[in-house]
C-alpha cells in the first residue's frame, strides 16, 4: 500500500510553496530544467517560519522547521512519499526555492544576473557570473547546478558533469542536478551510469515526469547490451 502525505502535511506544503513564490528576491529562481534549453523561470522568495494548523483546536500552529537543512530534511521525506504528481509538484518547488537560499547578498545578486543573462540569450555573460559564483561560495550547491546548465547550453558536457557532481556531492539528493547527471550520462552513451543515476533519482523525487520512463527504457537497453 503506498503511504499518503497527511492533508495537513500537504497544507502546510502548499503554503509554503506559495510564499516561496511571492518574488521577494528577484534572483531566486527554480533550478533550470535540463529538457527545455533557455526556459524562463520565475523568482521565488524564502519562507516564513510558521504554517496555521489546519483544525484551529486550541489555536495550535504547525511549526514549519527554522533552519533550511531541517526543512529540507522533512520535505525531503514527504517528497519521497507522495503519491502522485499533483501532491509531489508543491513539495519539490519549495525544495527548490531552498536550494536558492544563500545568506550572501553578493551571491543572491549575482545569481539574479546570471539569470537574467540567460533570459537576453547571452550564456557566455551568465558563465562569468555562475563562474564568480563558485569562486565565492564553493559550498553552495546551487551555484554548480546552475553553472552545469550553461555548460549544457554550450554542449560543454565534461564540464557540466563535473560541475553536476561538485552540486551532488554538497548536495546529495540535489534531484534537478541528478536529473541532469543522467541525462548528459545517457545523452554521451554510457547507459548504465545513466541508468544508476535515474534509479536512484526515483529513490528521492518517484513522481519526476519522465524518469520512469528513462529507466524503463535504459534497462532493456542496458541489458540488451548484456551488461
Amino acid at each position: 500500500m503506498r503511504h499518503k502525505a497527511p492533508t495537513s502535511v500537504f497544507v502546510a506544503i502548499t503554503s509554503l510553496a506559495c510564499l516561496l513564490a511571492g518574488g521577494v528576491y528577484a534572483q531566486d529562481a527554480p533550478a533550470p530544467d535540463m529538457r527545455e534549453r533557455g526556459a524562463e523561470l520565475p523568482g521565488l522568495t524564502r519562507p516564513d517560519a510558521e504554517t496555521p494548523a489546519p483544525n484551529g483546536q486550541d489555536k495550535a500552529k504547525a511549526a514549519v522547521p527554522q533552519t533550511k537543512d531541517a526543512m529540507l530534511e522533512e520535505l525531503y521525506a514527504h517528497l519521497a512519499q507522495a503519491p502522485d504528481p499533483m501532491r509531489a509538484g508543491p513539495i519539490a518547488e519549495t525544495i527548490e526555492g531552498l536550494w536558492l537560499r544563500s545568506d550572501s547578498p553578493t551571491i543572491g545578486l549575482l545569481m539574479g544576473r546570471s539569470l537574467n543573462a540567460l533570459k537576453q540569450e547571452r550564456p557566455e555573460l551568465a558563465l562569468q557570473f555562475l563562474d564568480a559564483v563558485v569562486e565565492l561560495a564553493p559550498d553552495y550547491a546551487e551555484g554548480w547546478n546552475r553553472r552545469a546548465y550553461v555548460l549544457y547550453l554550450q554542449d560543454d558536457y565534461e564540464r557540466a558533469l563535473g560541475d553536476l557532481r561538485r552540486a551532488l556531492a554538497l548536495e546529495p539528493n540535489h534531484f534537478k542536478a541528478l536529473e541532469g547527471l543522467a541525462r548528459i550520462l545517457r545523452e554521451i552513451g554510457q547507459k548504465k551510469n545513466a541508468l544508476q543515476a535515474y534509479q536512484q533519482l526515483l529513490r528521492i523525487h518517484p513522481q519526476l515526469s519522465g524518469a520512469k520512463e528513462a529507466v524503463d527504457e535504459l534497462t532493456i537497453e542496458v541489458e540488451g547490451q548484456g551488461i
